[in-house]
């Protein structure tokens, strides 16, 4: 899709369009708003200045349109318009053993009990054990701390999905 189709959609396509790319129902309507956009800077630069005047219940909503990393079955069937492209970022877990992977459902777990959302980190080139190392060192921070790594992570998450978006 081209920066021009993008910004001629009907609002309610365009609205789908970046609820692909990030969850948070006021950052999909303000992005949307914002159309149409001068160039591909423009909508970047954009997007990141909207993702962070948001507040964290915005935030965690968008956490919310996430499977957990690892968990292939829950991606397959709840994640359905986000599948190809949460396959692709987290395309390192396909070949983690076993014992990774049921280590990486256990610091899920714990991290999801201690924070109170999903772990979100941008899986984009990285292996299952660097994520999981990351995961275990990120349990270790408070939850301000952590809840602005995660916002962070989601904004990249955001900015590679409107790439790929903008690349189709």
């Amino acid at each position: 899709m081209t920066l021009d189709t993008l910004n001629t959609l009907p609002k309610s396509e365009a609205l789908e369009q970046f609820a692909i790319c990030c969850g948070a129902s006021k950052w999909v309507e303000e992005i949307t708003a914002f159309r149409p956009f001068q160039h591909k800077n423009e909508l970047f630069d954009l997007t990141e200045k909207i993702w962070f005047s948001l507040n964290s219940e915005d935030w965690l909503e968008a956490f919310s349109h996430h499977p957990k990393i690892g968990d292939i079955d829950l991606l397959r069937k709840k994640f359905q318009k986000t599948k190809s492209w949460s396959e692709k970022e987290q395309s390192g877990i396909q070949e983690a053993g076993e014992n990774i992977l049921k280590d990486l459902a256990e610091s899920n777990r714990l991290y999801e009990e201690k924070f109170g959302y999903i772990f979100i980190v941008c899986a984009t080139g990285k292996s299952a054990e660097e994520m999981l190392a990351l995961l275990k060192v990120r349990l270790e921070n408070d939850p301000e701390a952590e809840l602005l790594i995660a916002a962070k992570e989601q904004n990249k998450i955001t900015q590679l999905r409107l790439d790929n978006l903008l690349s189709l």
